[in-house]
């Protein structure tokens, strides 16, 4: 019988607000593709700048239908598209305290000292994985299904795209923090400000990991590896630092 962690009521509490940021995150995307179909199938087309912005919610409120049906689909789309922002503020304020001062502040605050981790993605690192100390640098990456599968038979051997297997909410947030180590590396405020909230040991540690994942960017740049591929790859060596700095 293989043994199981079981989470704590806290950690399963802390599980359920990350995960309903995500559906928020999720509906607001839907919301916002609806509306925005909308707006096309009858020409209104936005060319002010970045879209979801504060001049193109001006635009938004400006426009108008001949047809009650399509103005009264128009309004409920953009009321929910409101809503959906409110929820997902309010999720993030809750998420913001009890990443100040919970059980696992000292874990997201040591996350954070590494590119492309904010808070919000310490904290659902923080509450998907739990107990670190669980895995090794290698294992952790199997156990977000980062690495290659295997479709072998006799002696032939076929390695896979990756398993895919395990937590869905924390490979995702690895993934997307991966990008962030494409570009070059020079440490600016936003994480000088994080770095004052960790020990200097781990400080140093992240510091060096930010520089060895930005050096593998340049690797598989300079390679011709496709973005996507070289990105997983960053996110599962990326697991192993954020577990080199959760155990240190």
């Amino acid at each position: 019988i293989t043994p199981v962690r079981v989470p704590t009521i806290t950690e399963e509490a802390a599980r359920d607000l990350a995960r309903a940021r995500e559906d928020a995150r999720t509906d607001l995307m839907a919301s916002r593709h609806r509306l925005s179909k909308l707006l096309l199938r009858y020409g209104h087309v936005y060319s002010g700048g970045h879209a979801w912005t504060g001049i193109h919610d001006q635009w938004l409120r400006r426009i108008r239908f001949d047809q009650p049906g399509t103005q009264a689909a128009f309004d409920s789309a953009y009321a929910d598209i409101v809503f959906t922002v409110a929820r997902r503020d309010q999720l993030d304020q809750a998420i913001e305290a009890m990443a100040a001062d919970s059980e696992f502040t000292p874990i997201i605050n040591r996350l954070c000292c590494l590119r492309g981790i904010s808070t919000l993605t310490g904290f659902g690192l923080a509450v998907e994985i739990g107990d670190w100390s669980r895995f090794d640098a290698s294992s952790v990456g199997a156990f977000l299904g980062l690495t290659p599968g295997e479709a072998s038979s006799g002696e032939k051997r076929v390695v896979t795209s990756i398993t895919k297997a395990g937590n869905t909410h924390a490979r995702r947030l690895l993934i997307e923090a991966a990008w962030h180590h494409k570009p070059s590396y020079r440490p600016g405020n936003t994480m000088l400000r994080r770095w004052n909230n960790a020990p200097g040991p781990v400080v140093a540690r992240a510091h060096l990991g930010n520089q060895r994942l930005h050096q593998r960017w340049l690797g598989f740049d300079a390679r011709n590896k496709r973005p996507v591929i070289a990105n997983v790859a960053i996110a599962r060596e990326l697991a192993g630092w954020c577990w080199g700095l959760a155990t240190m």
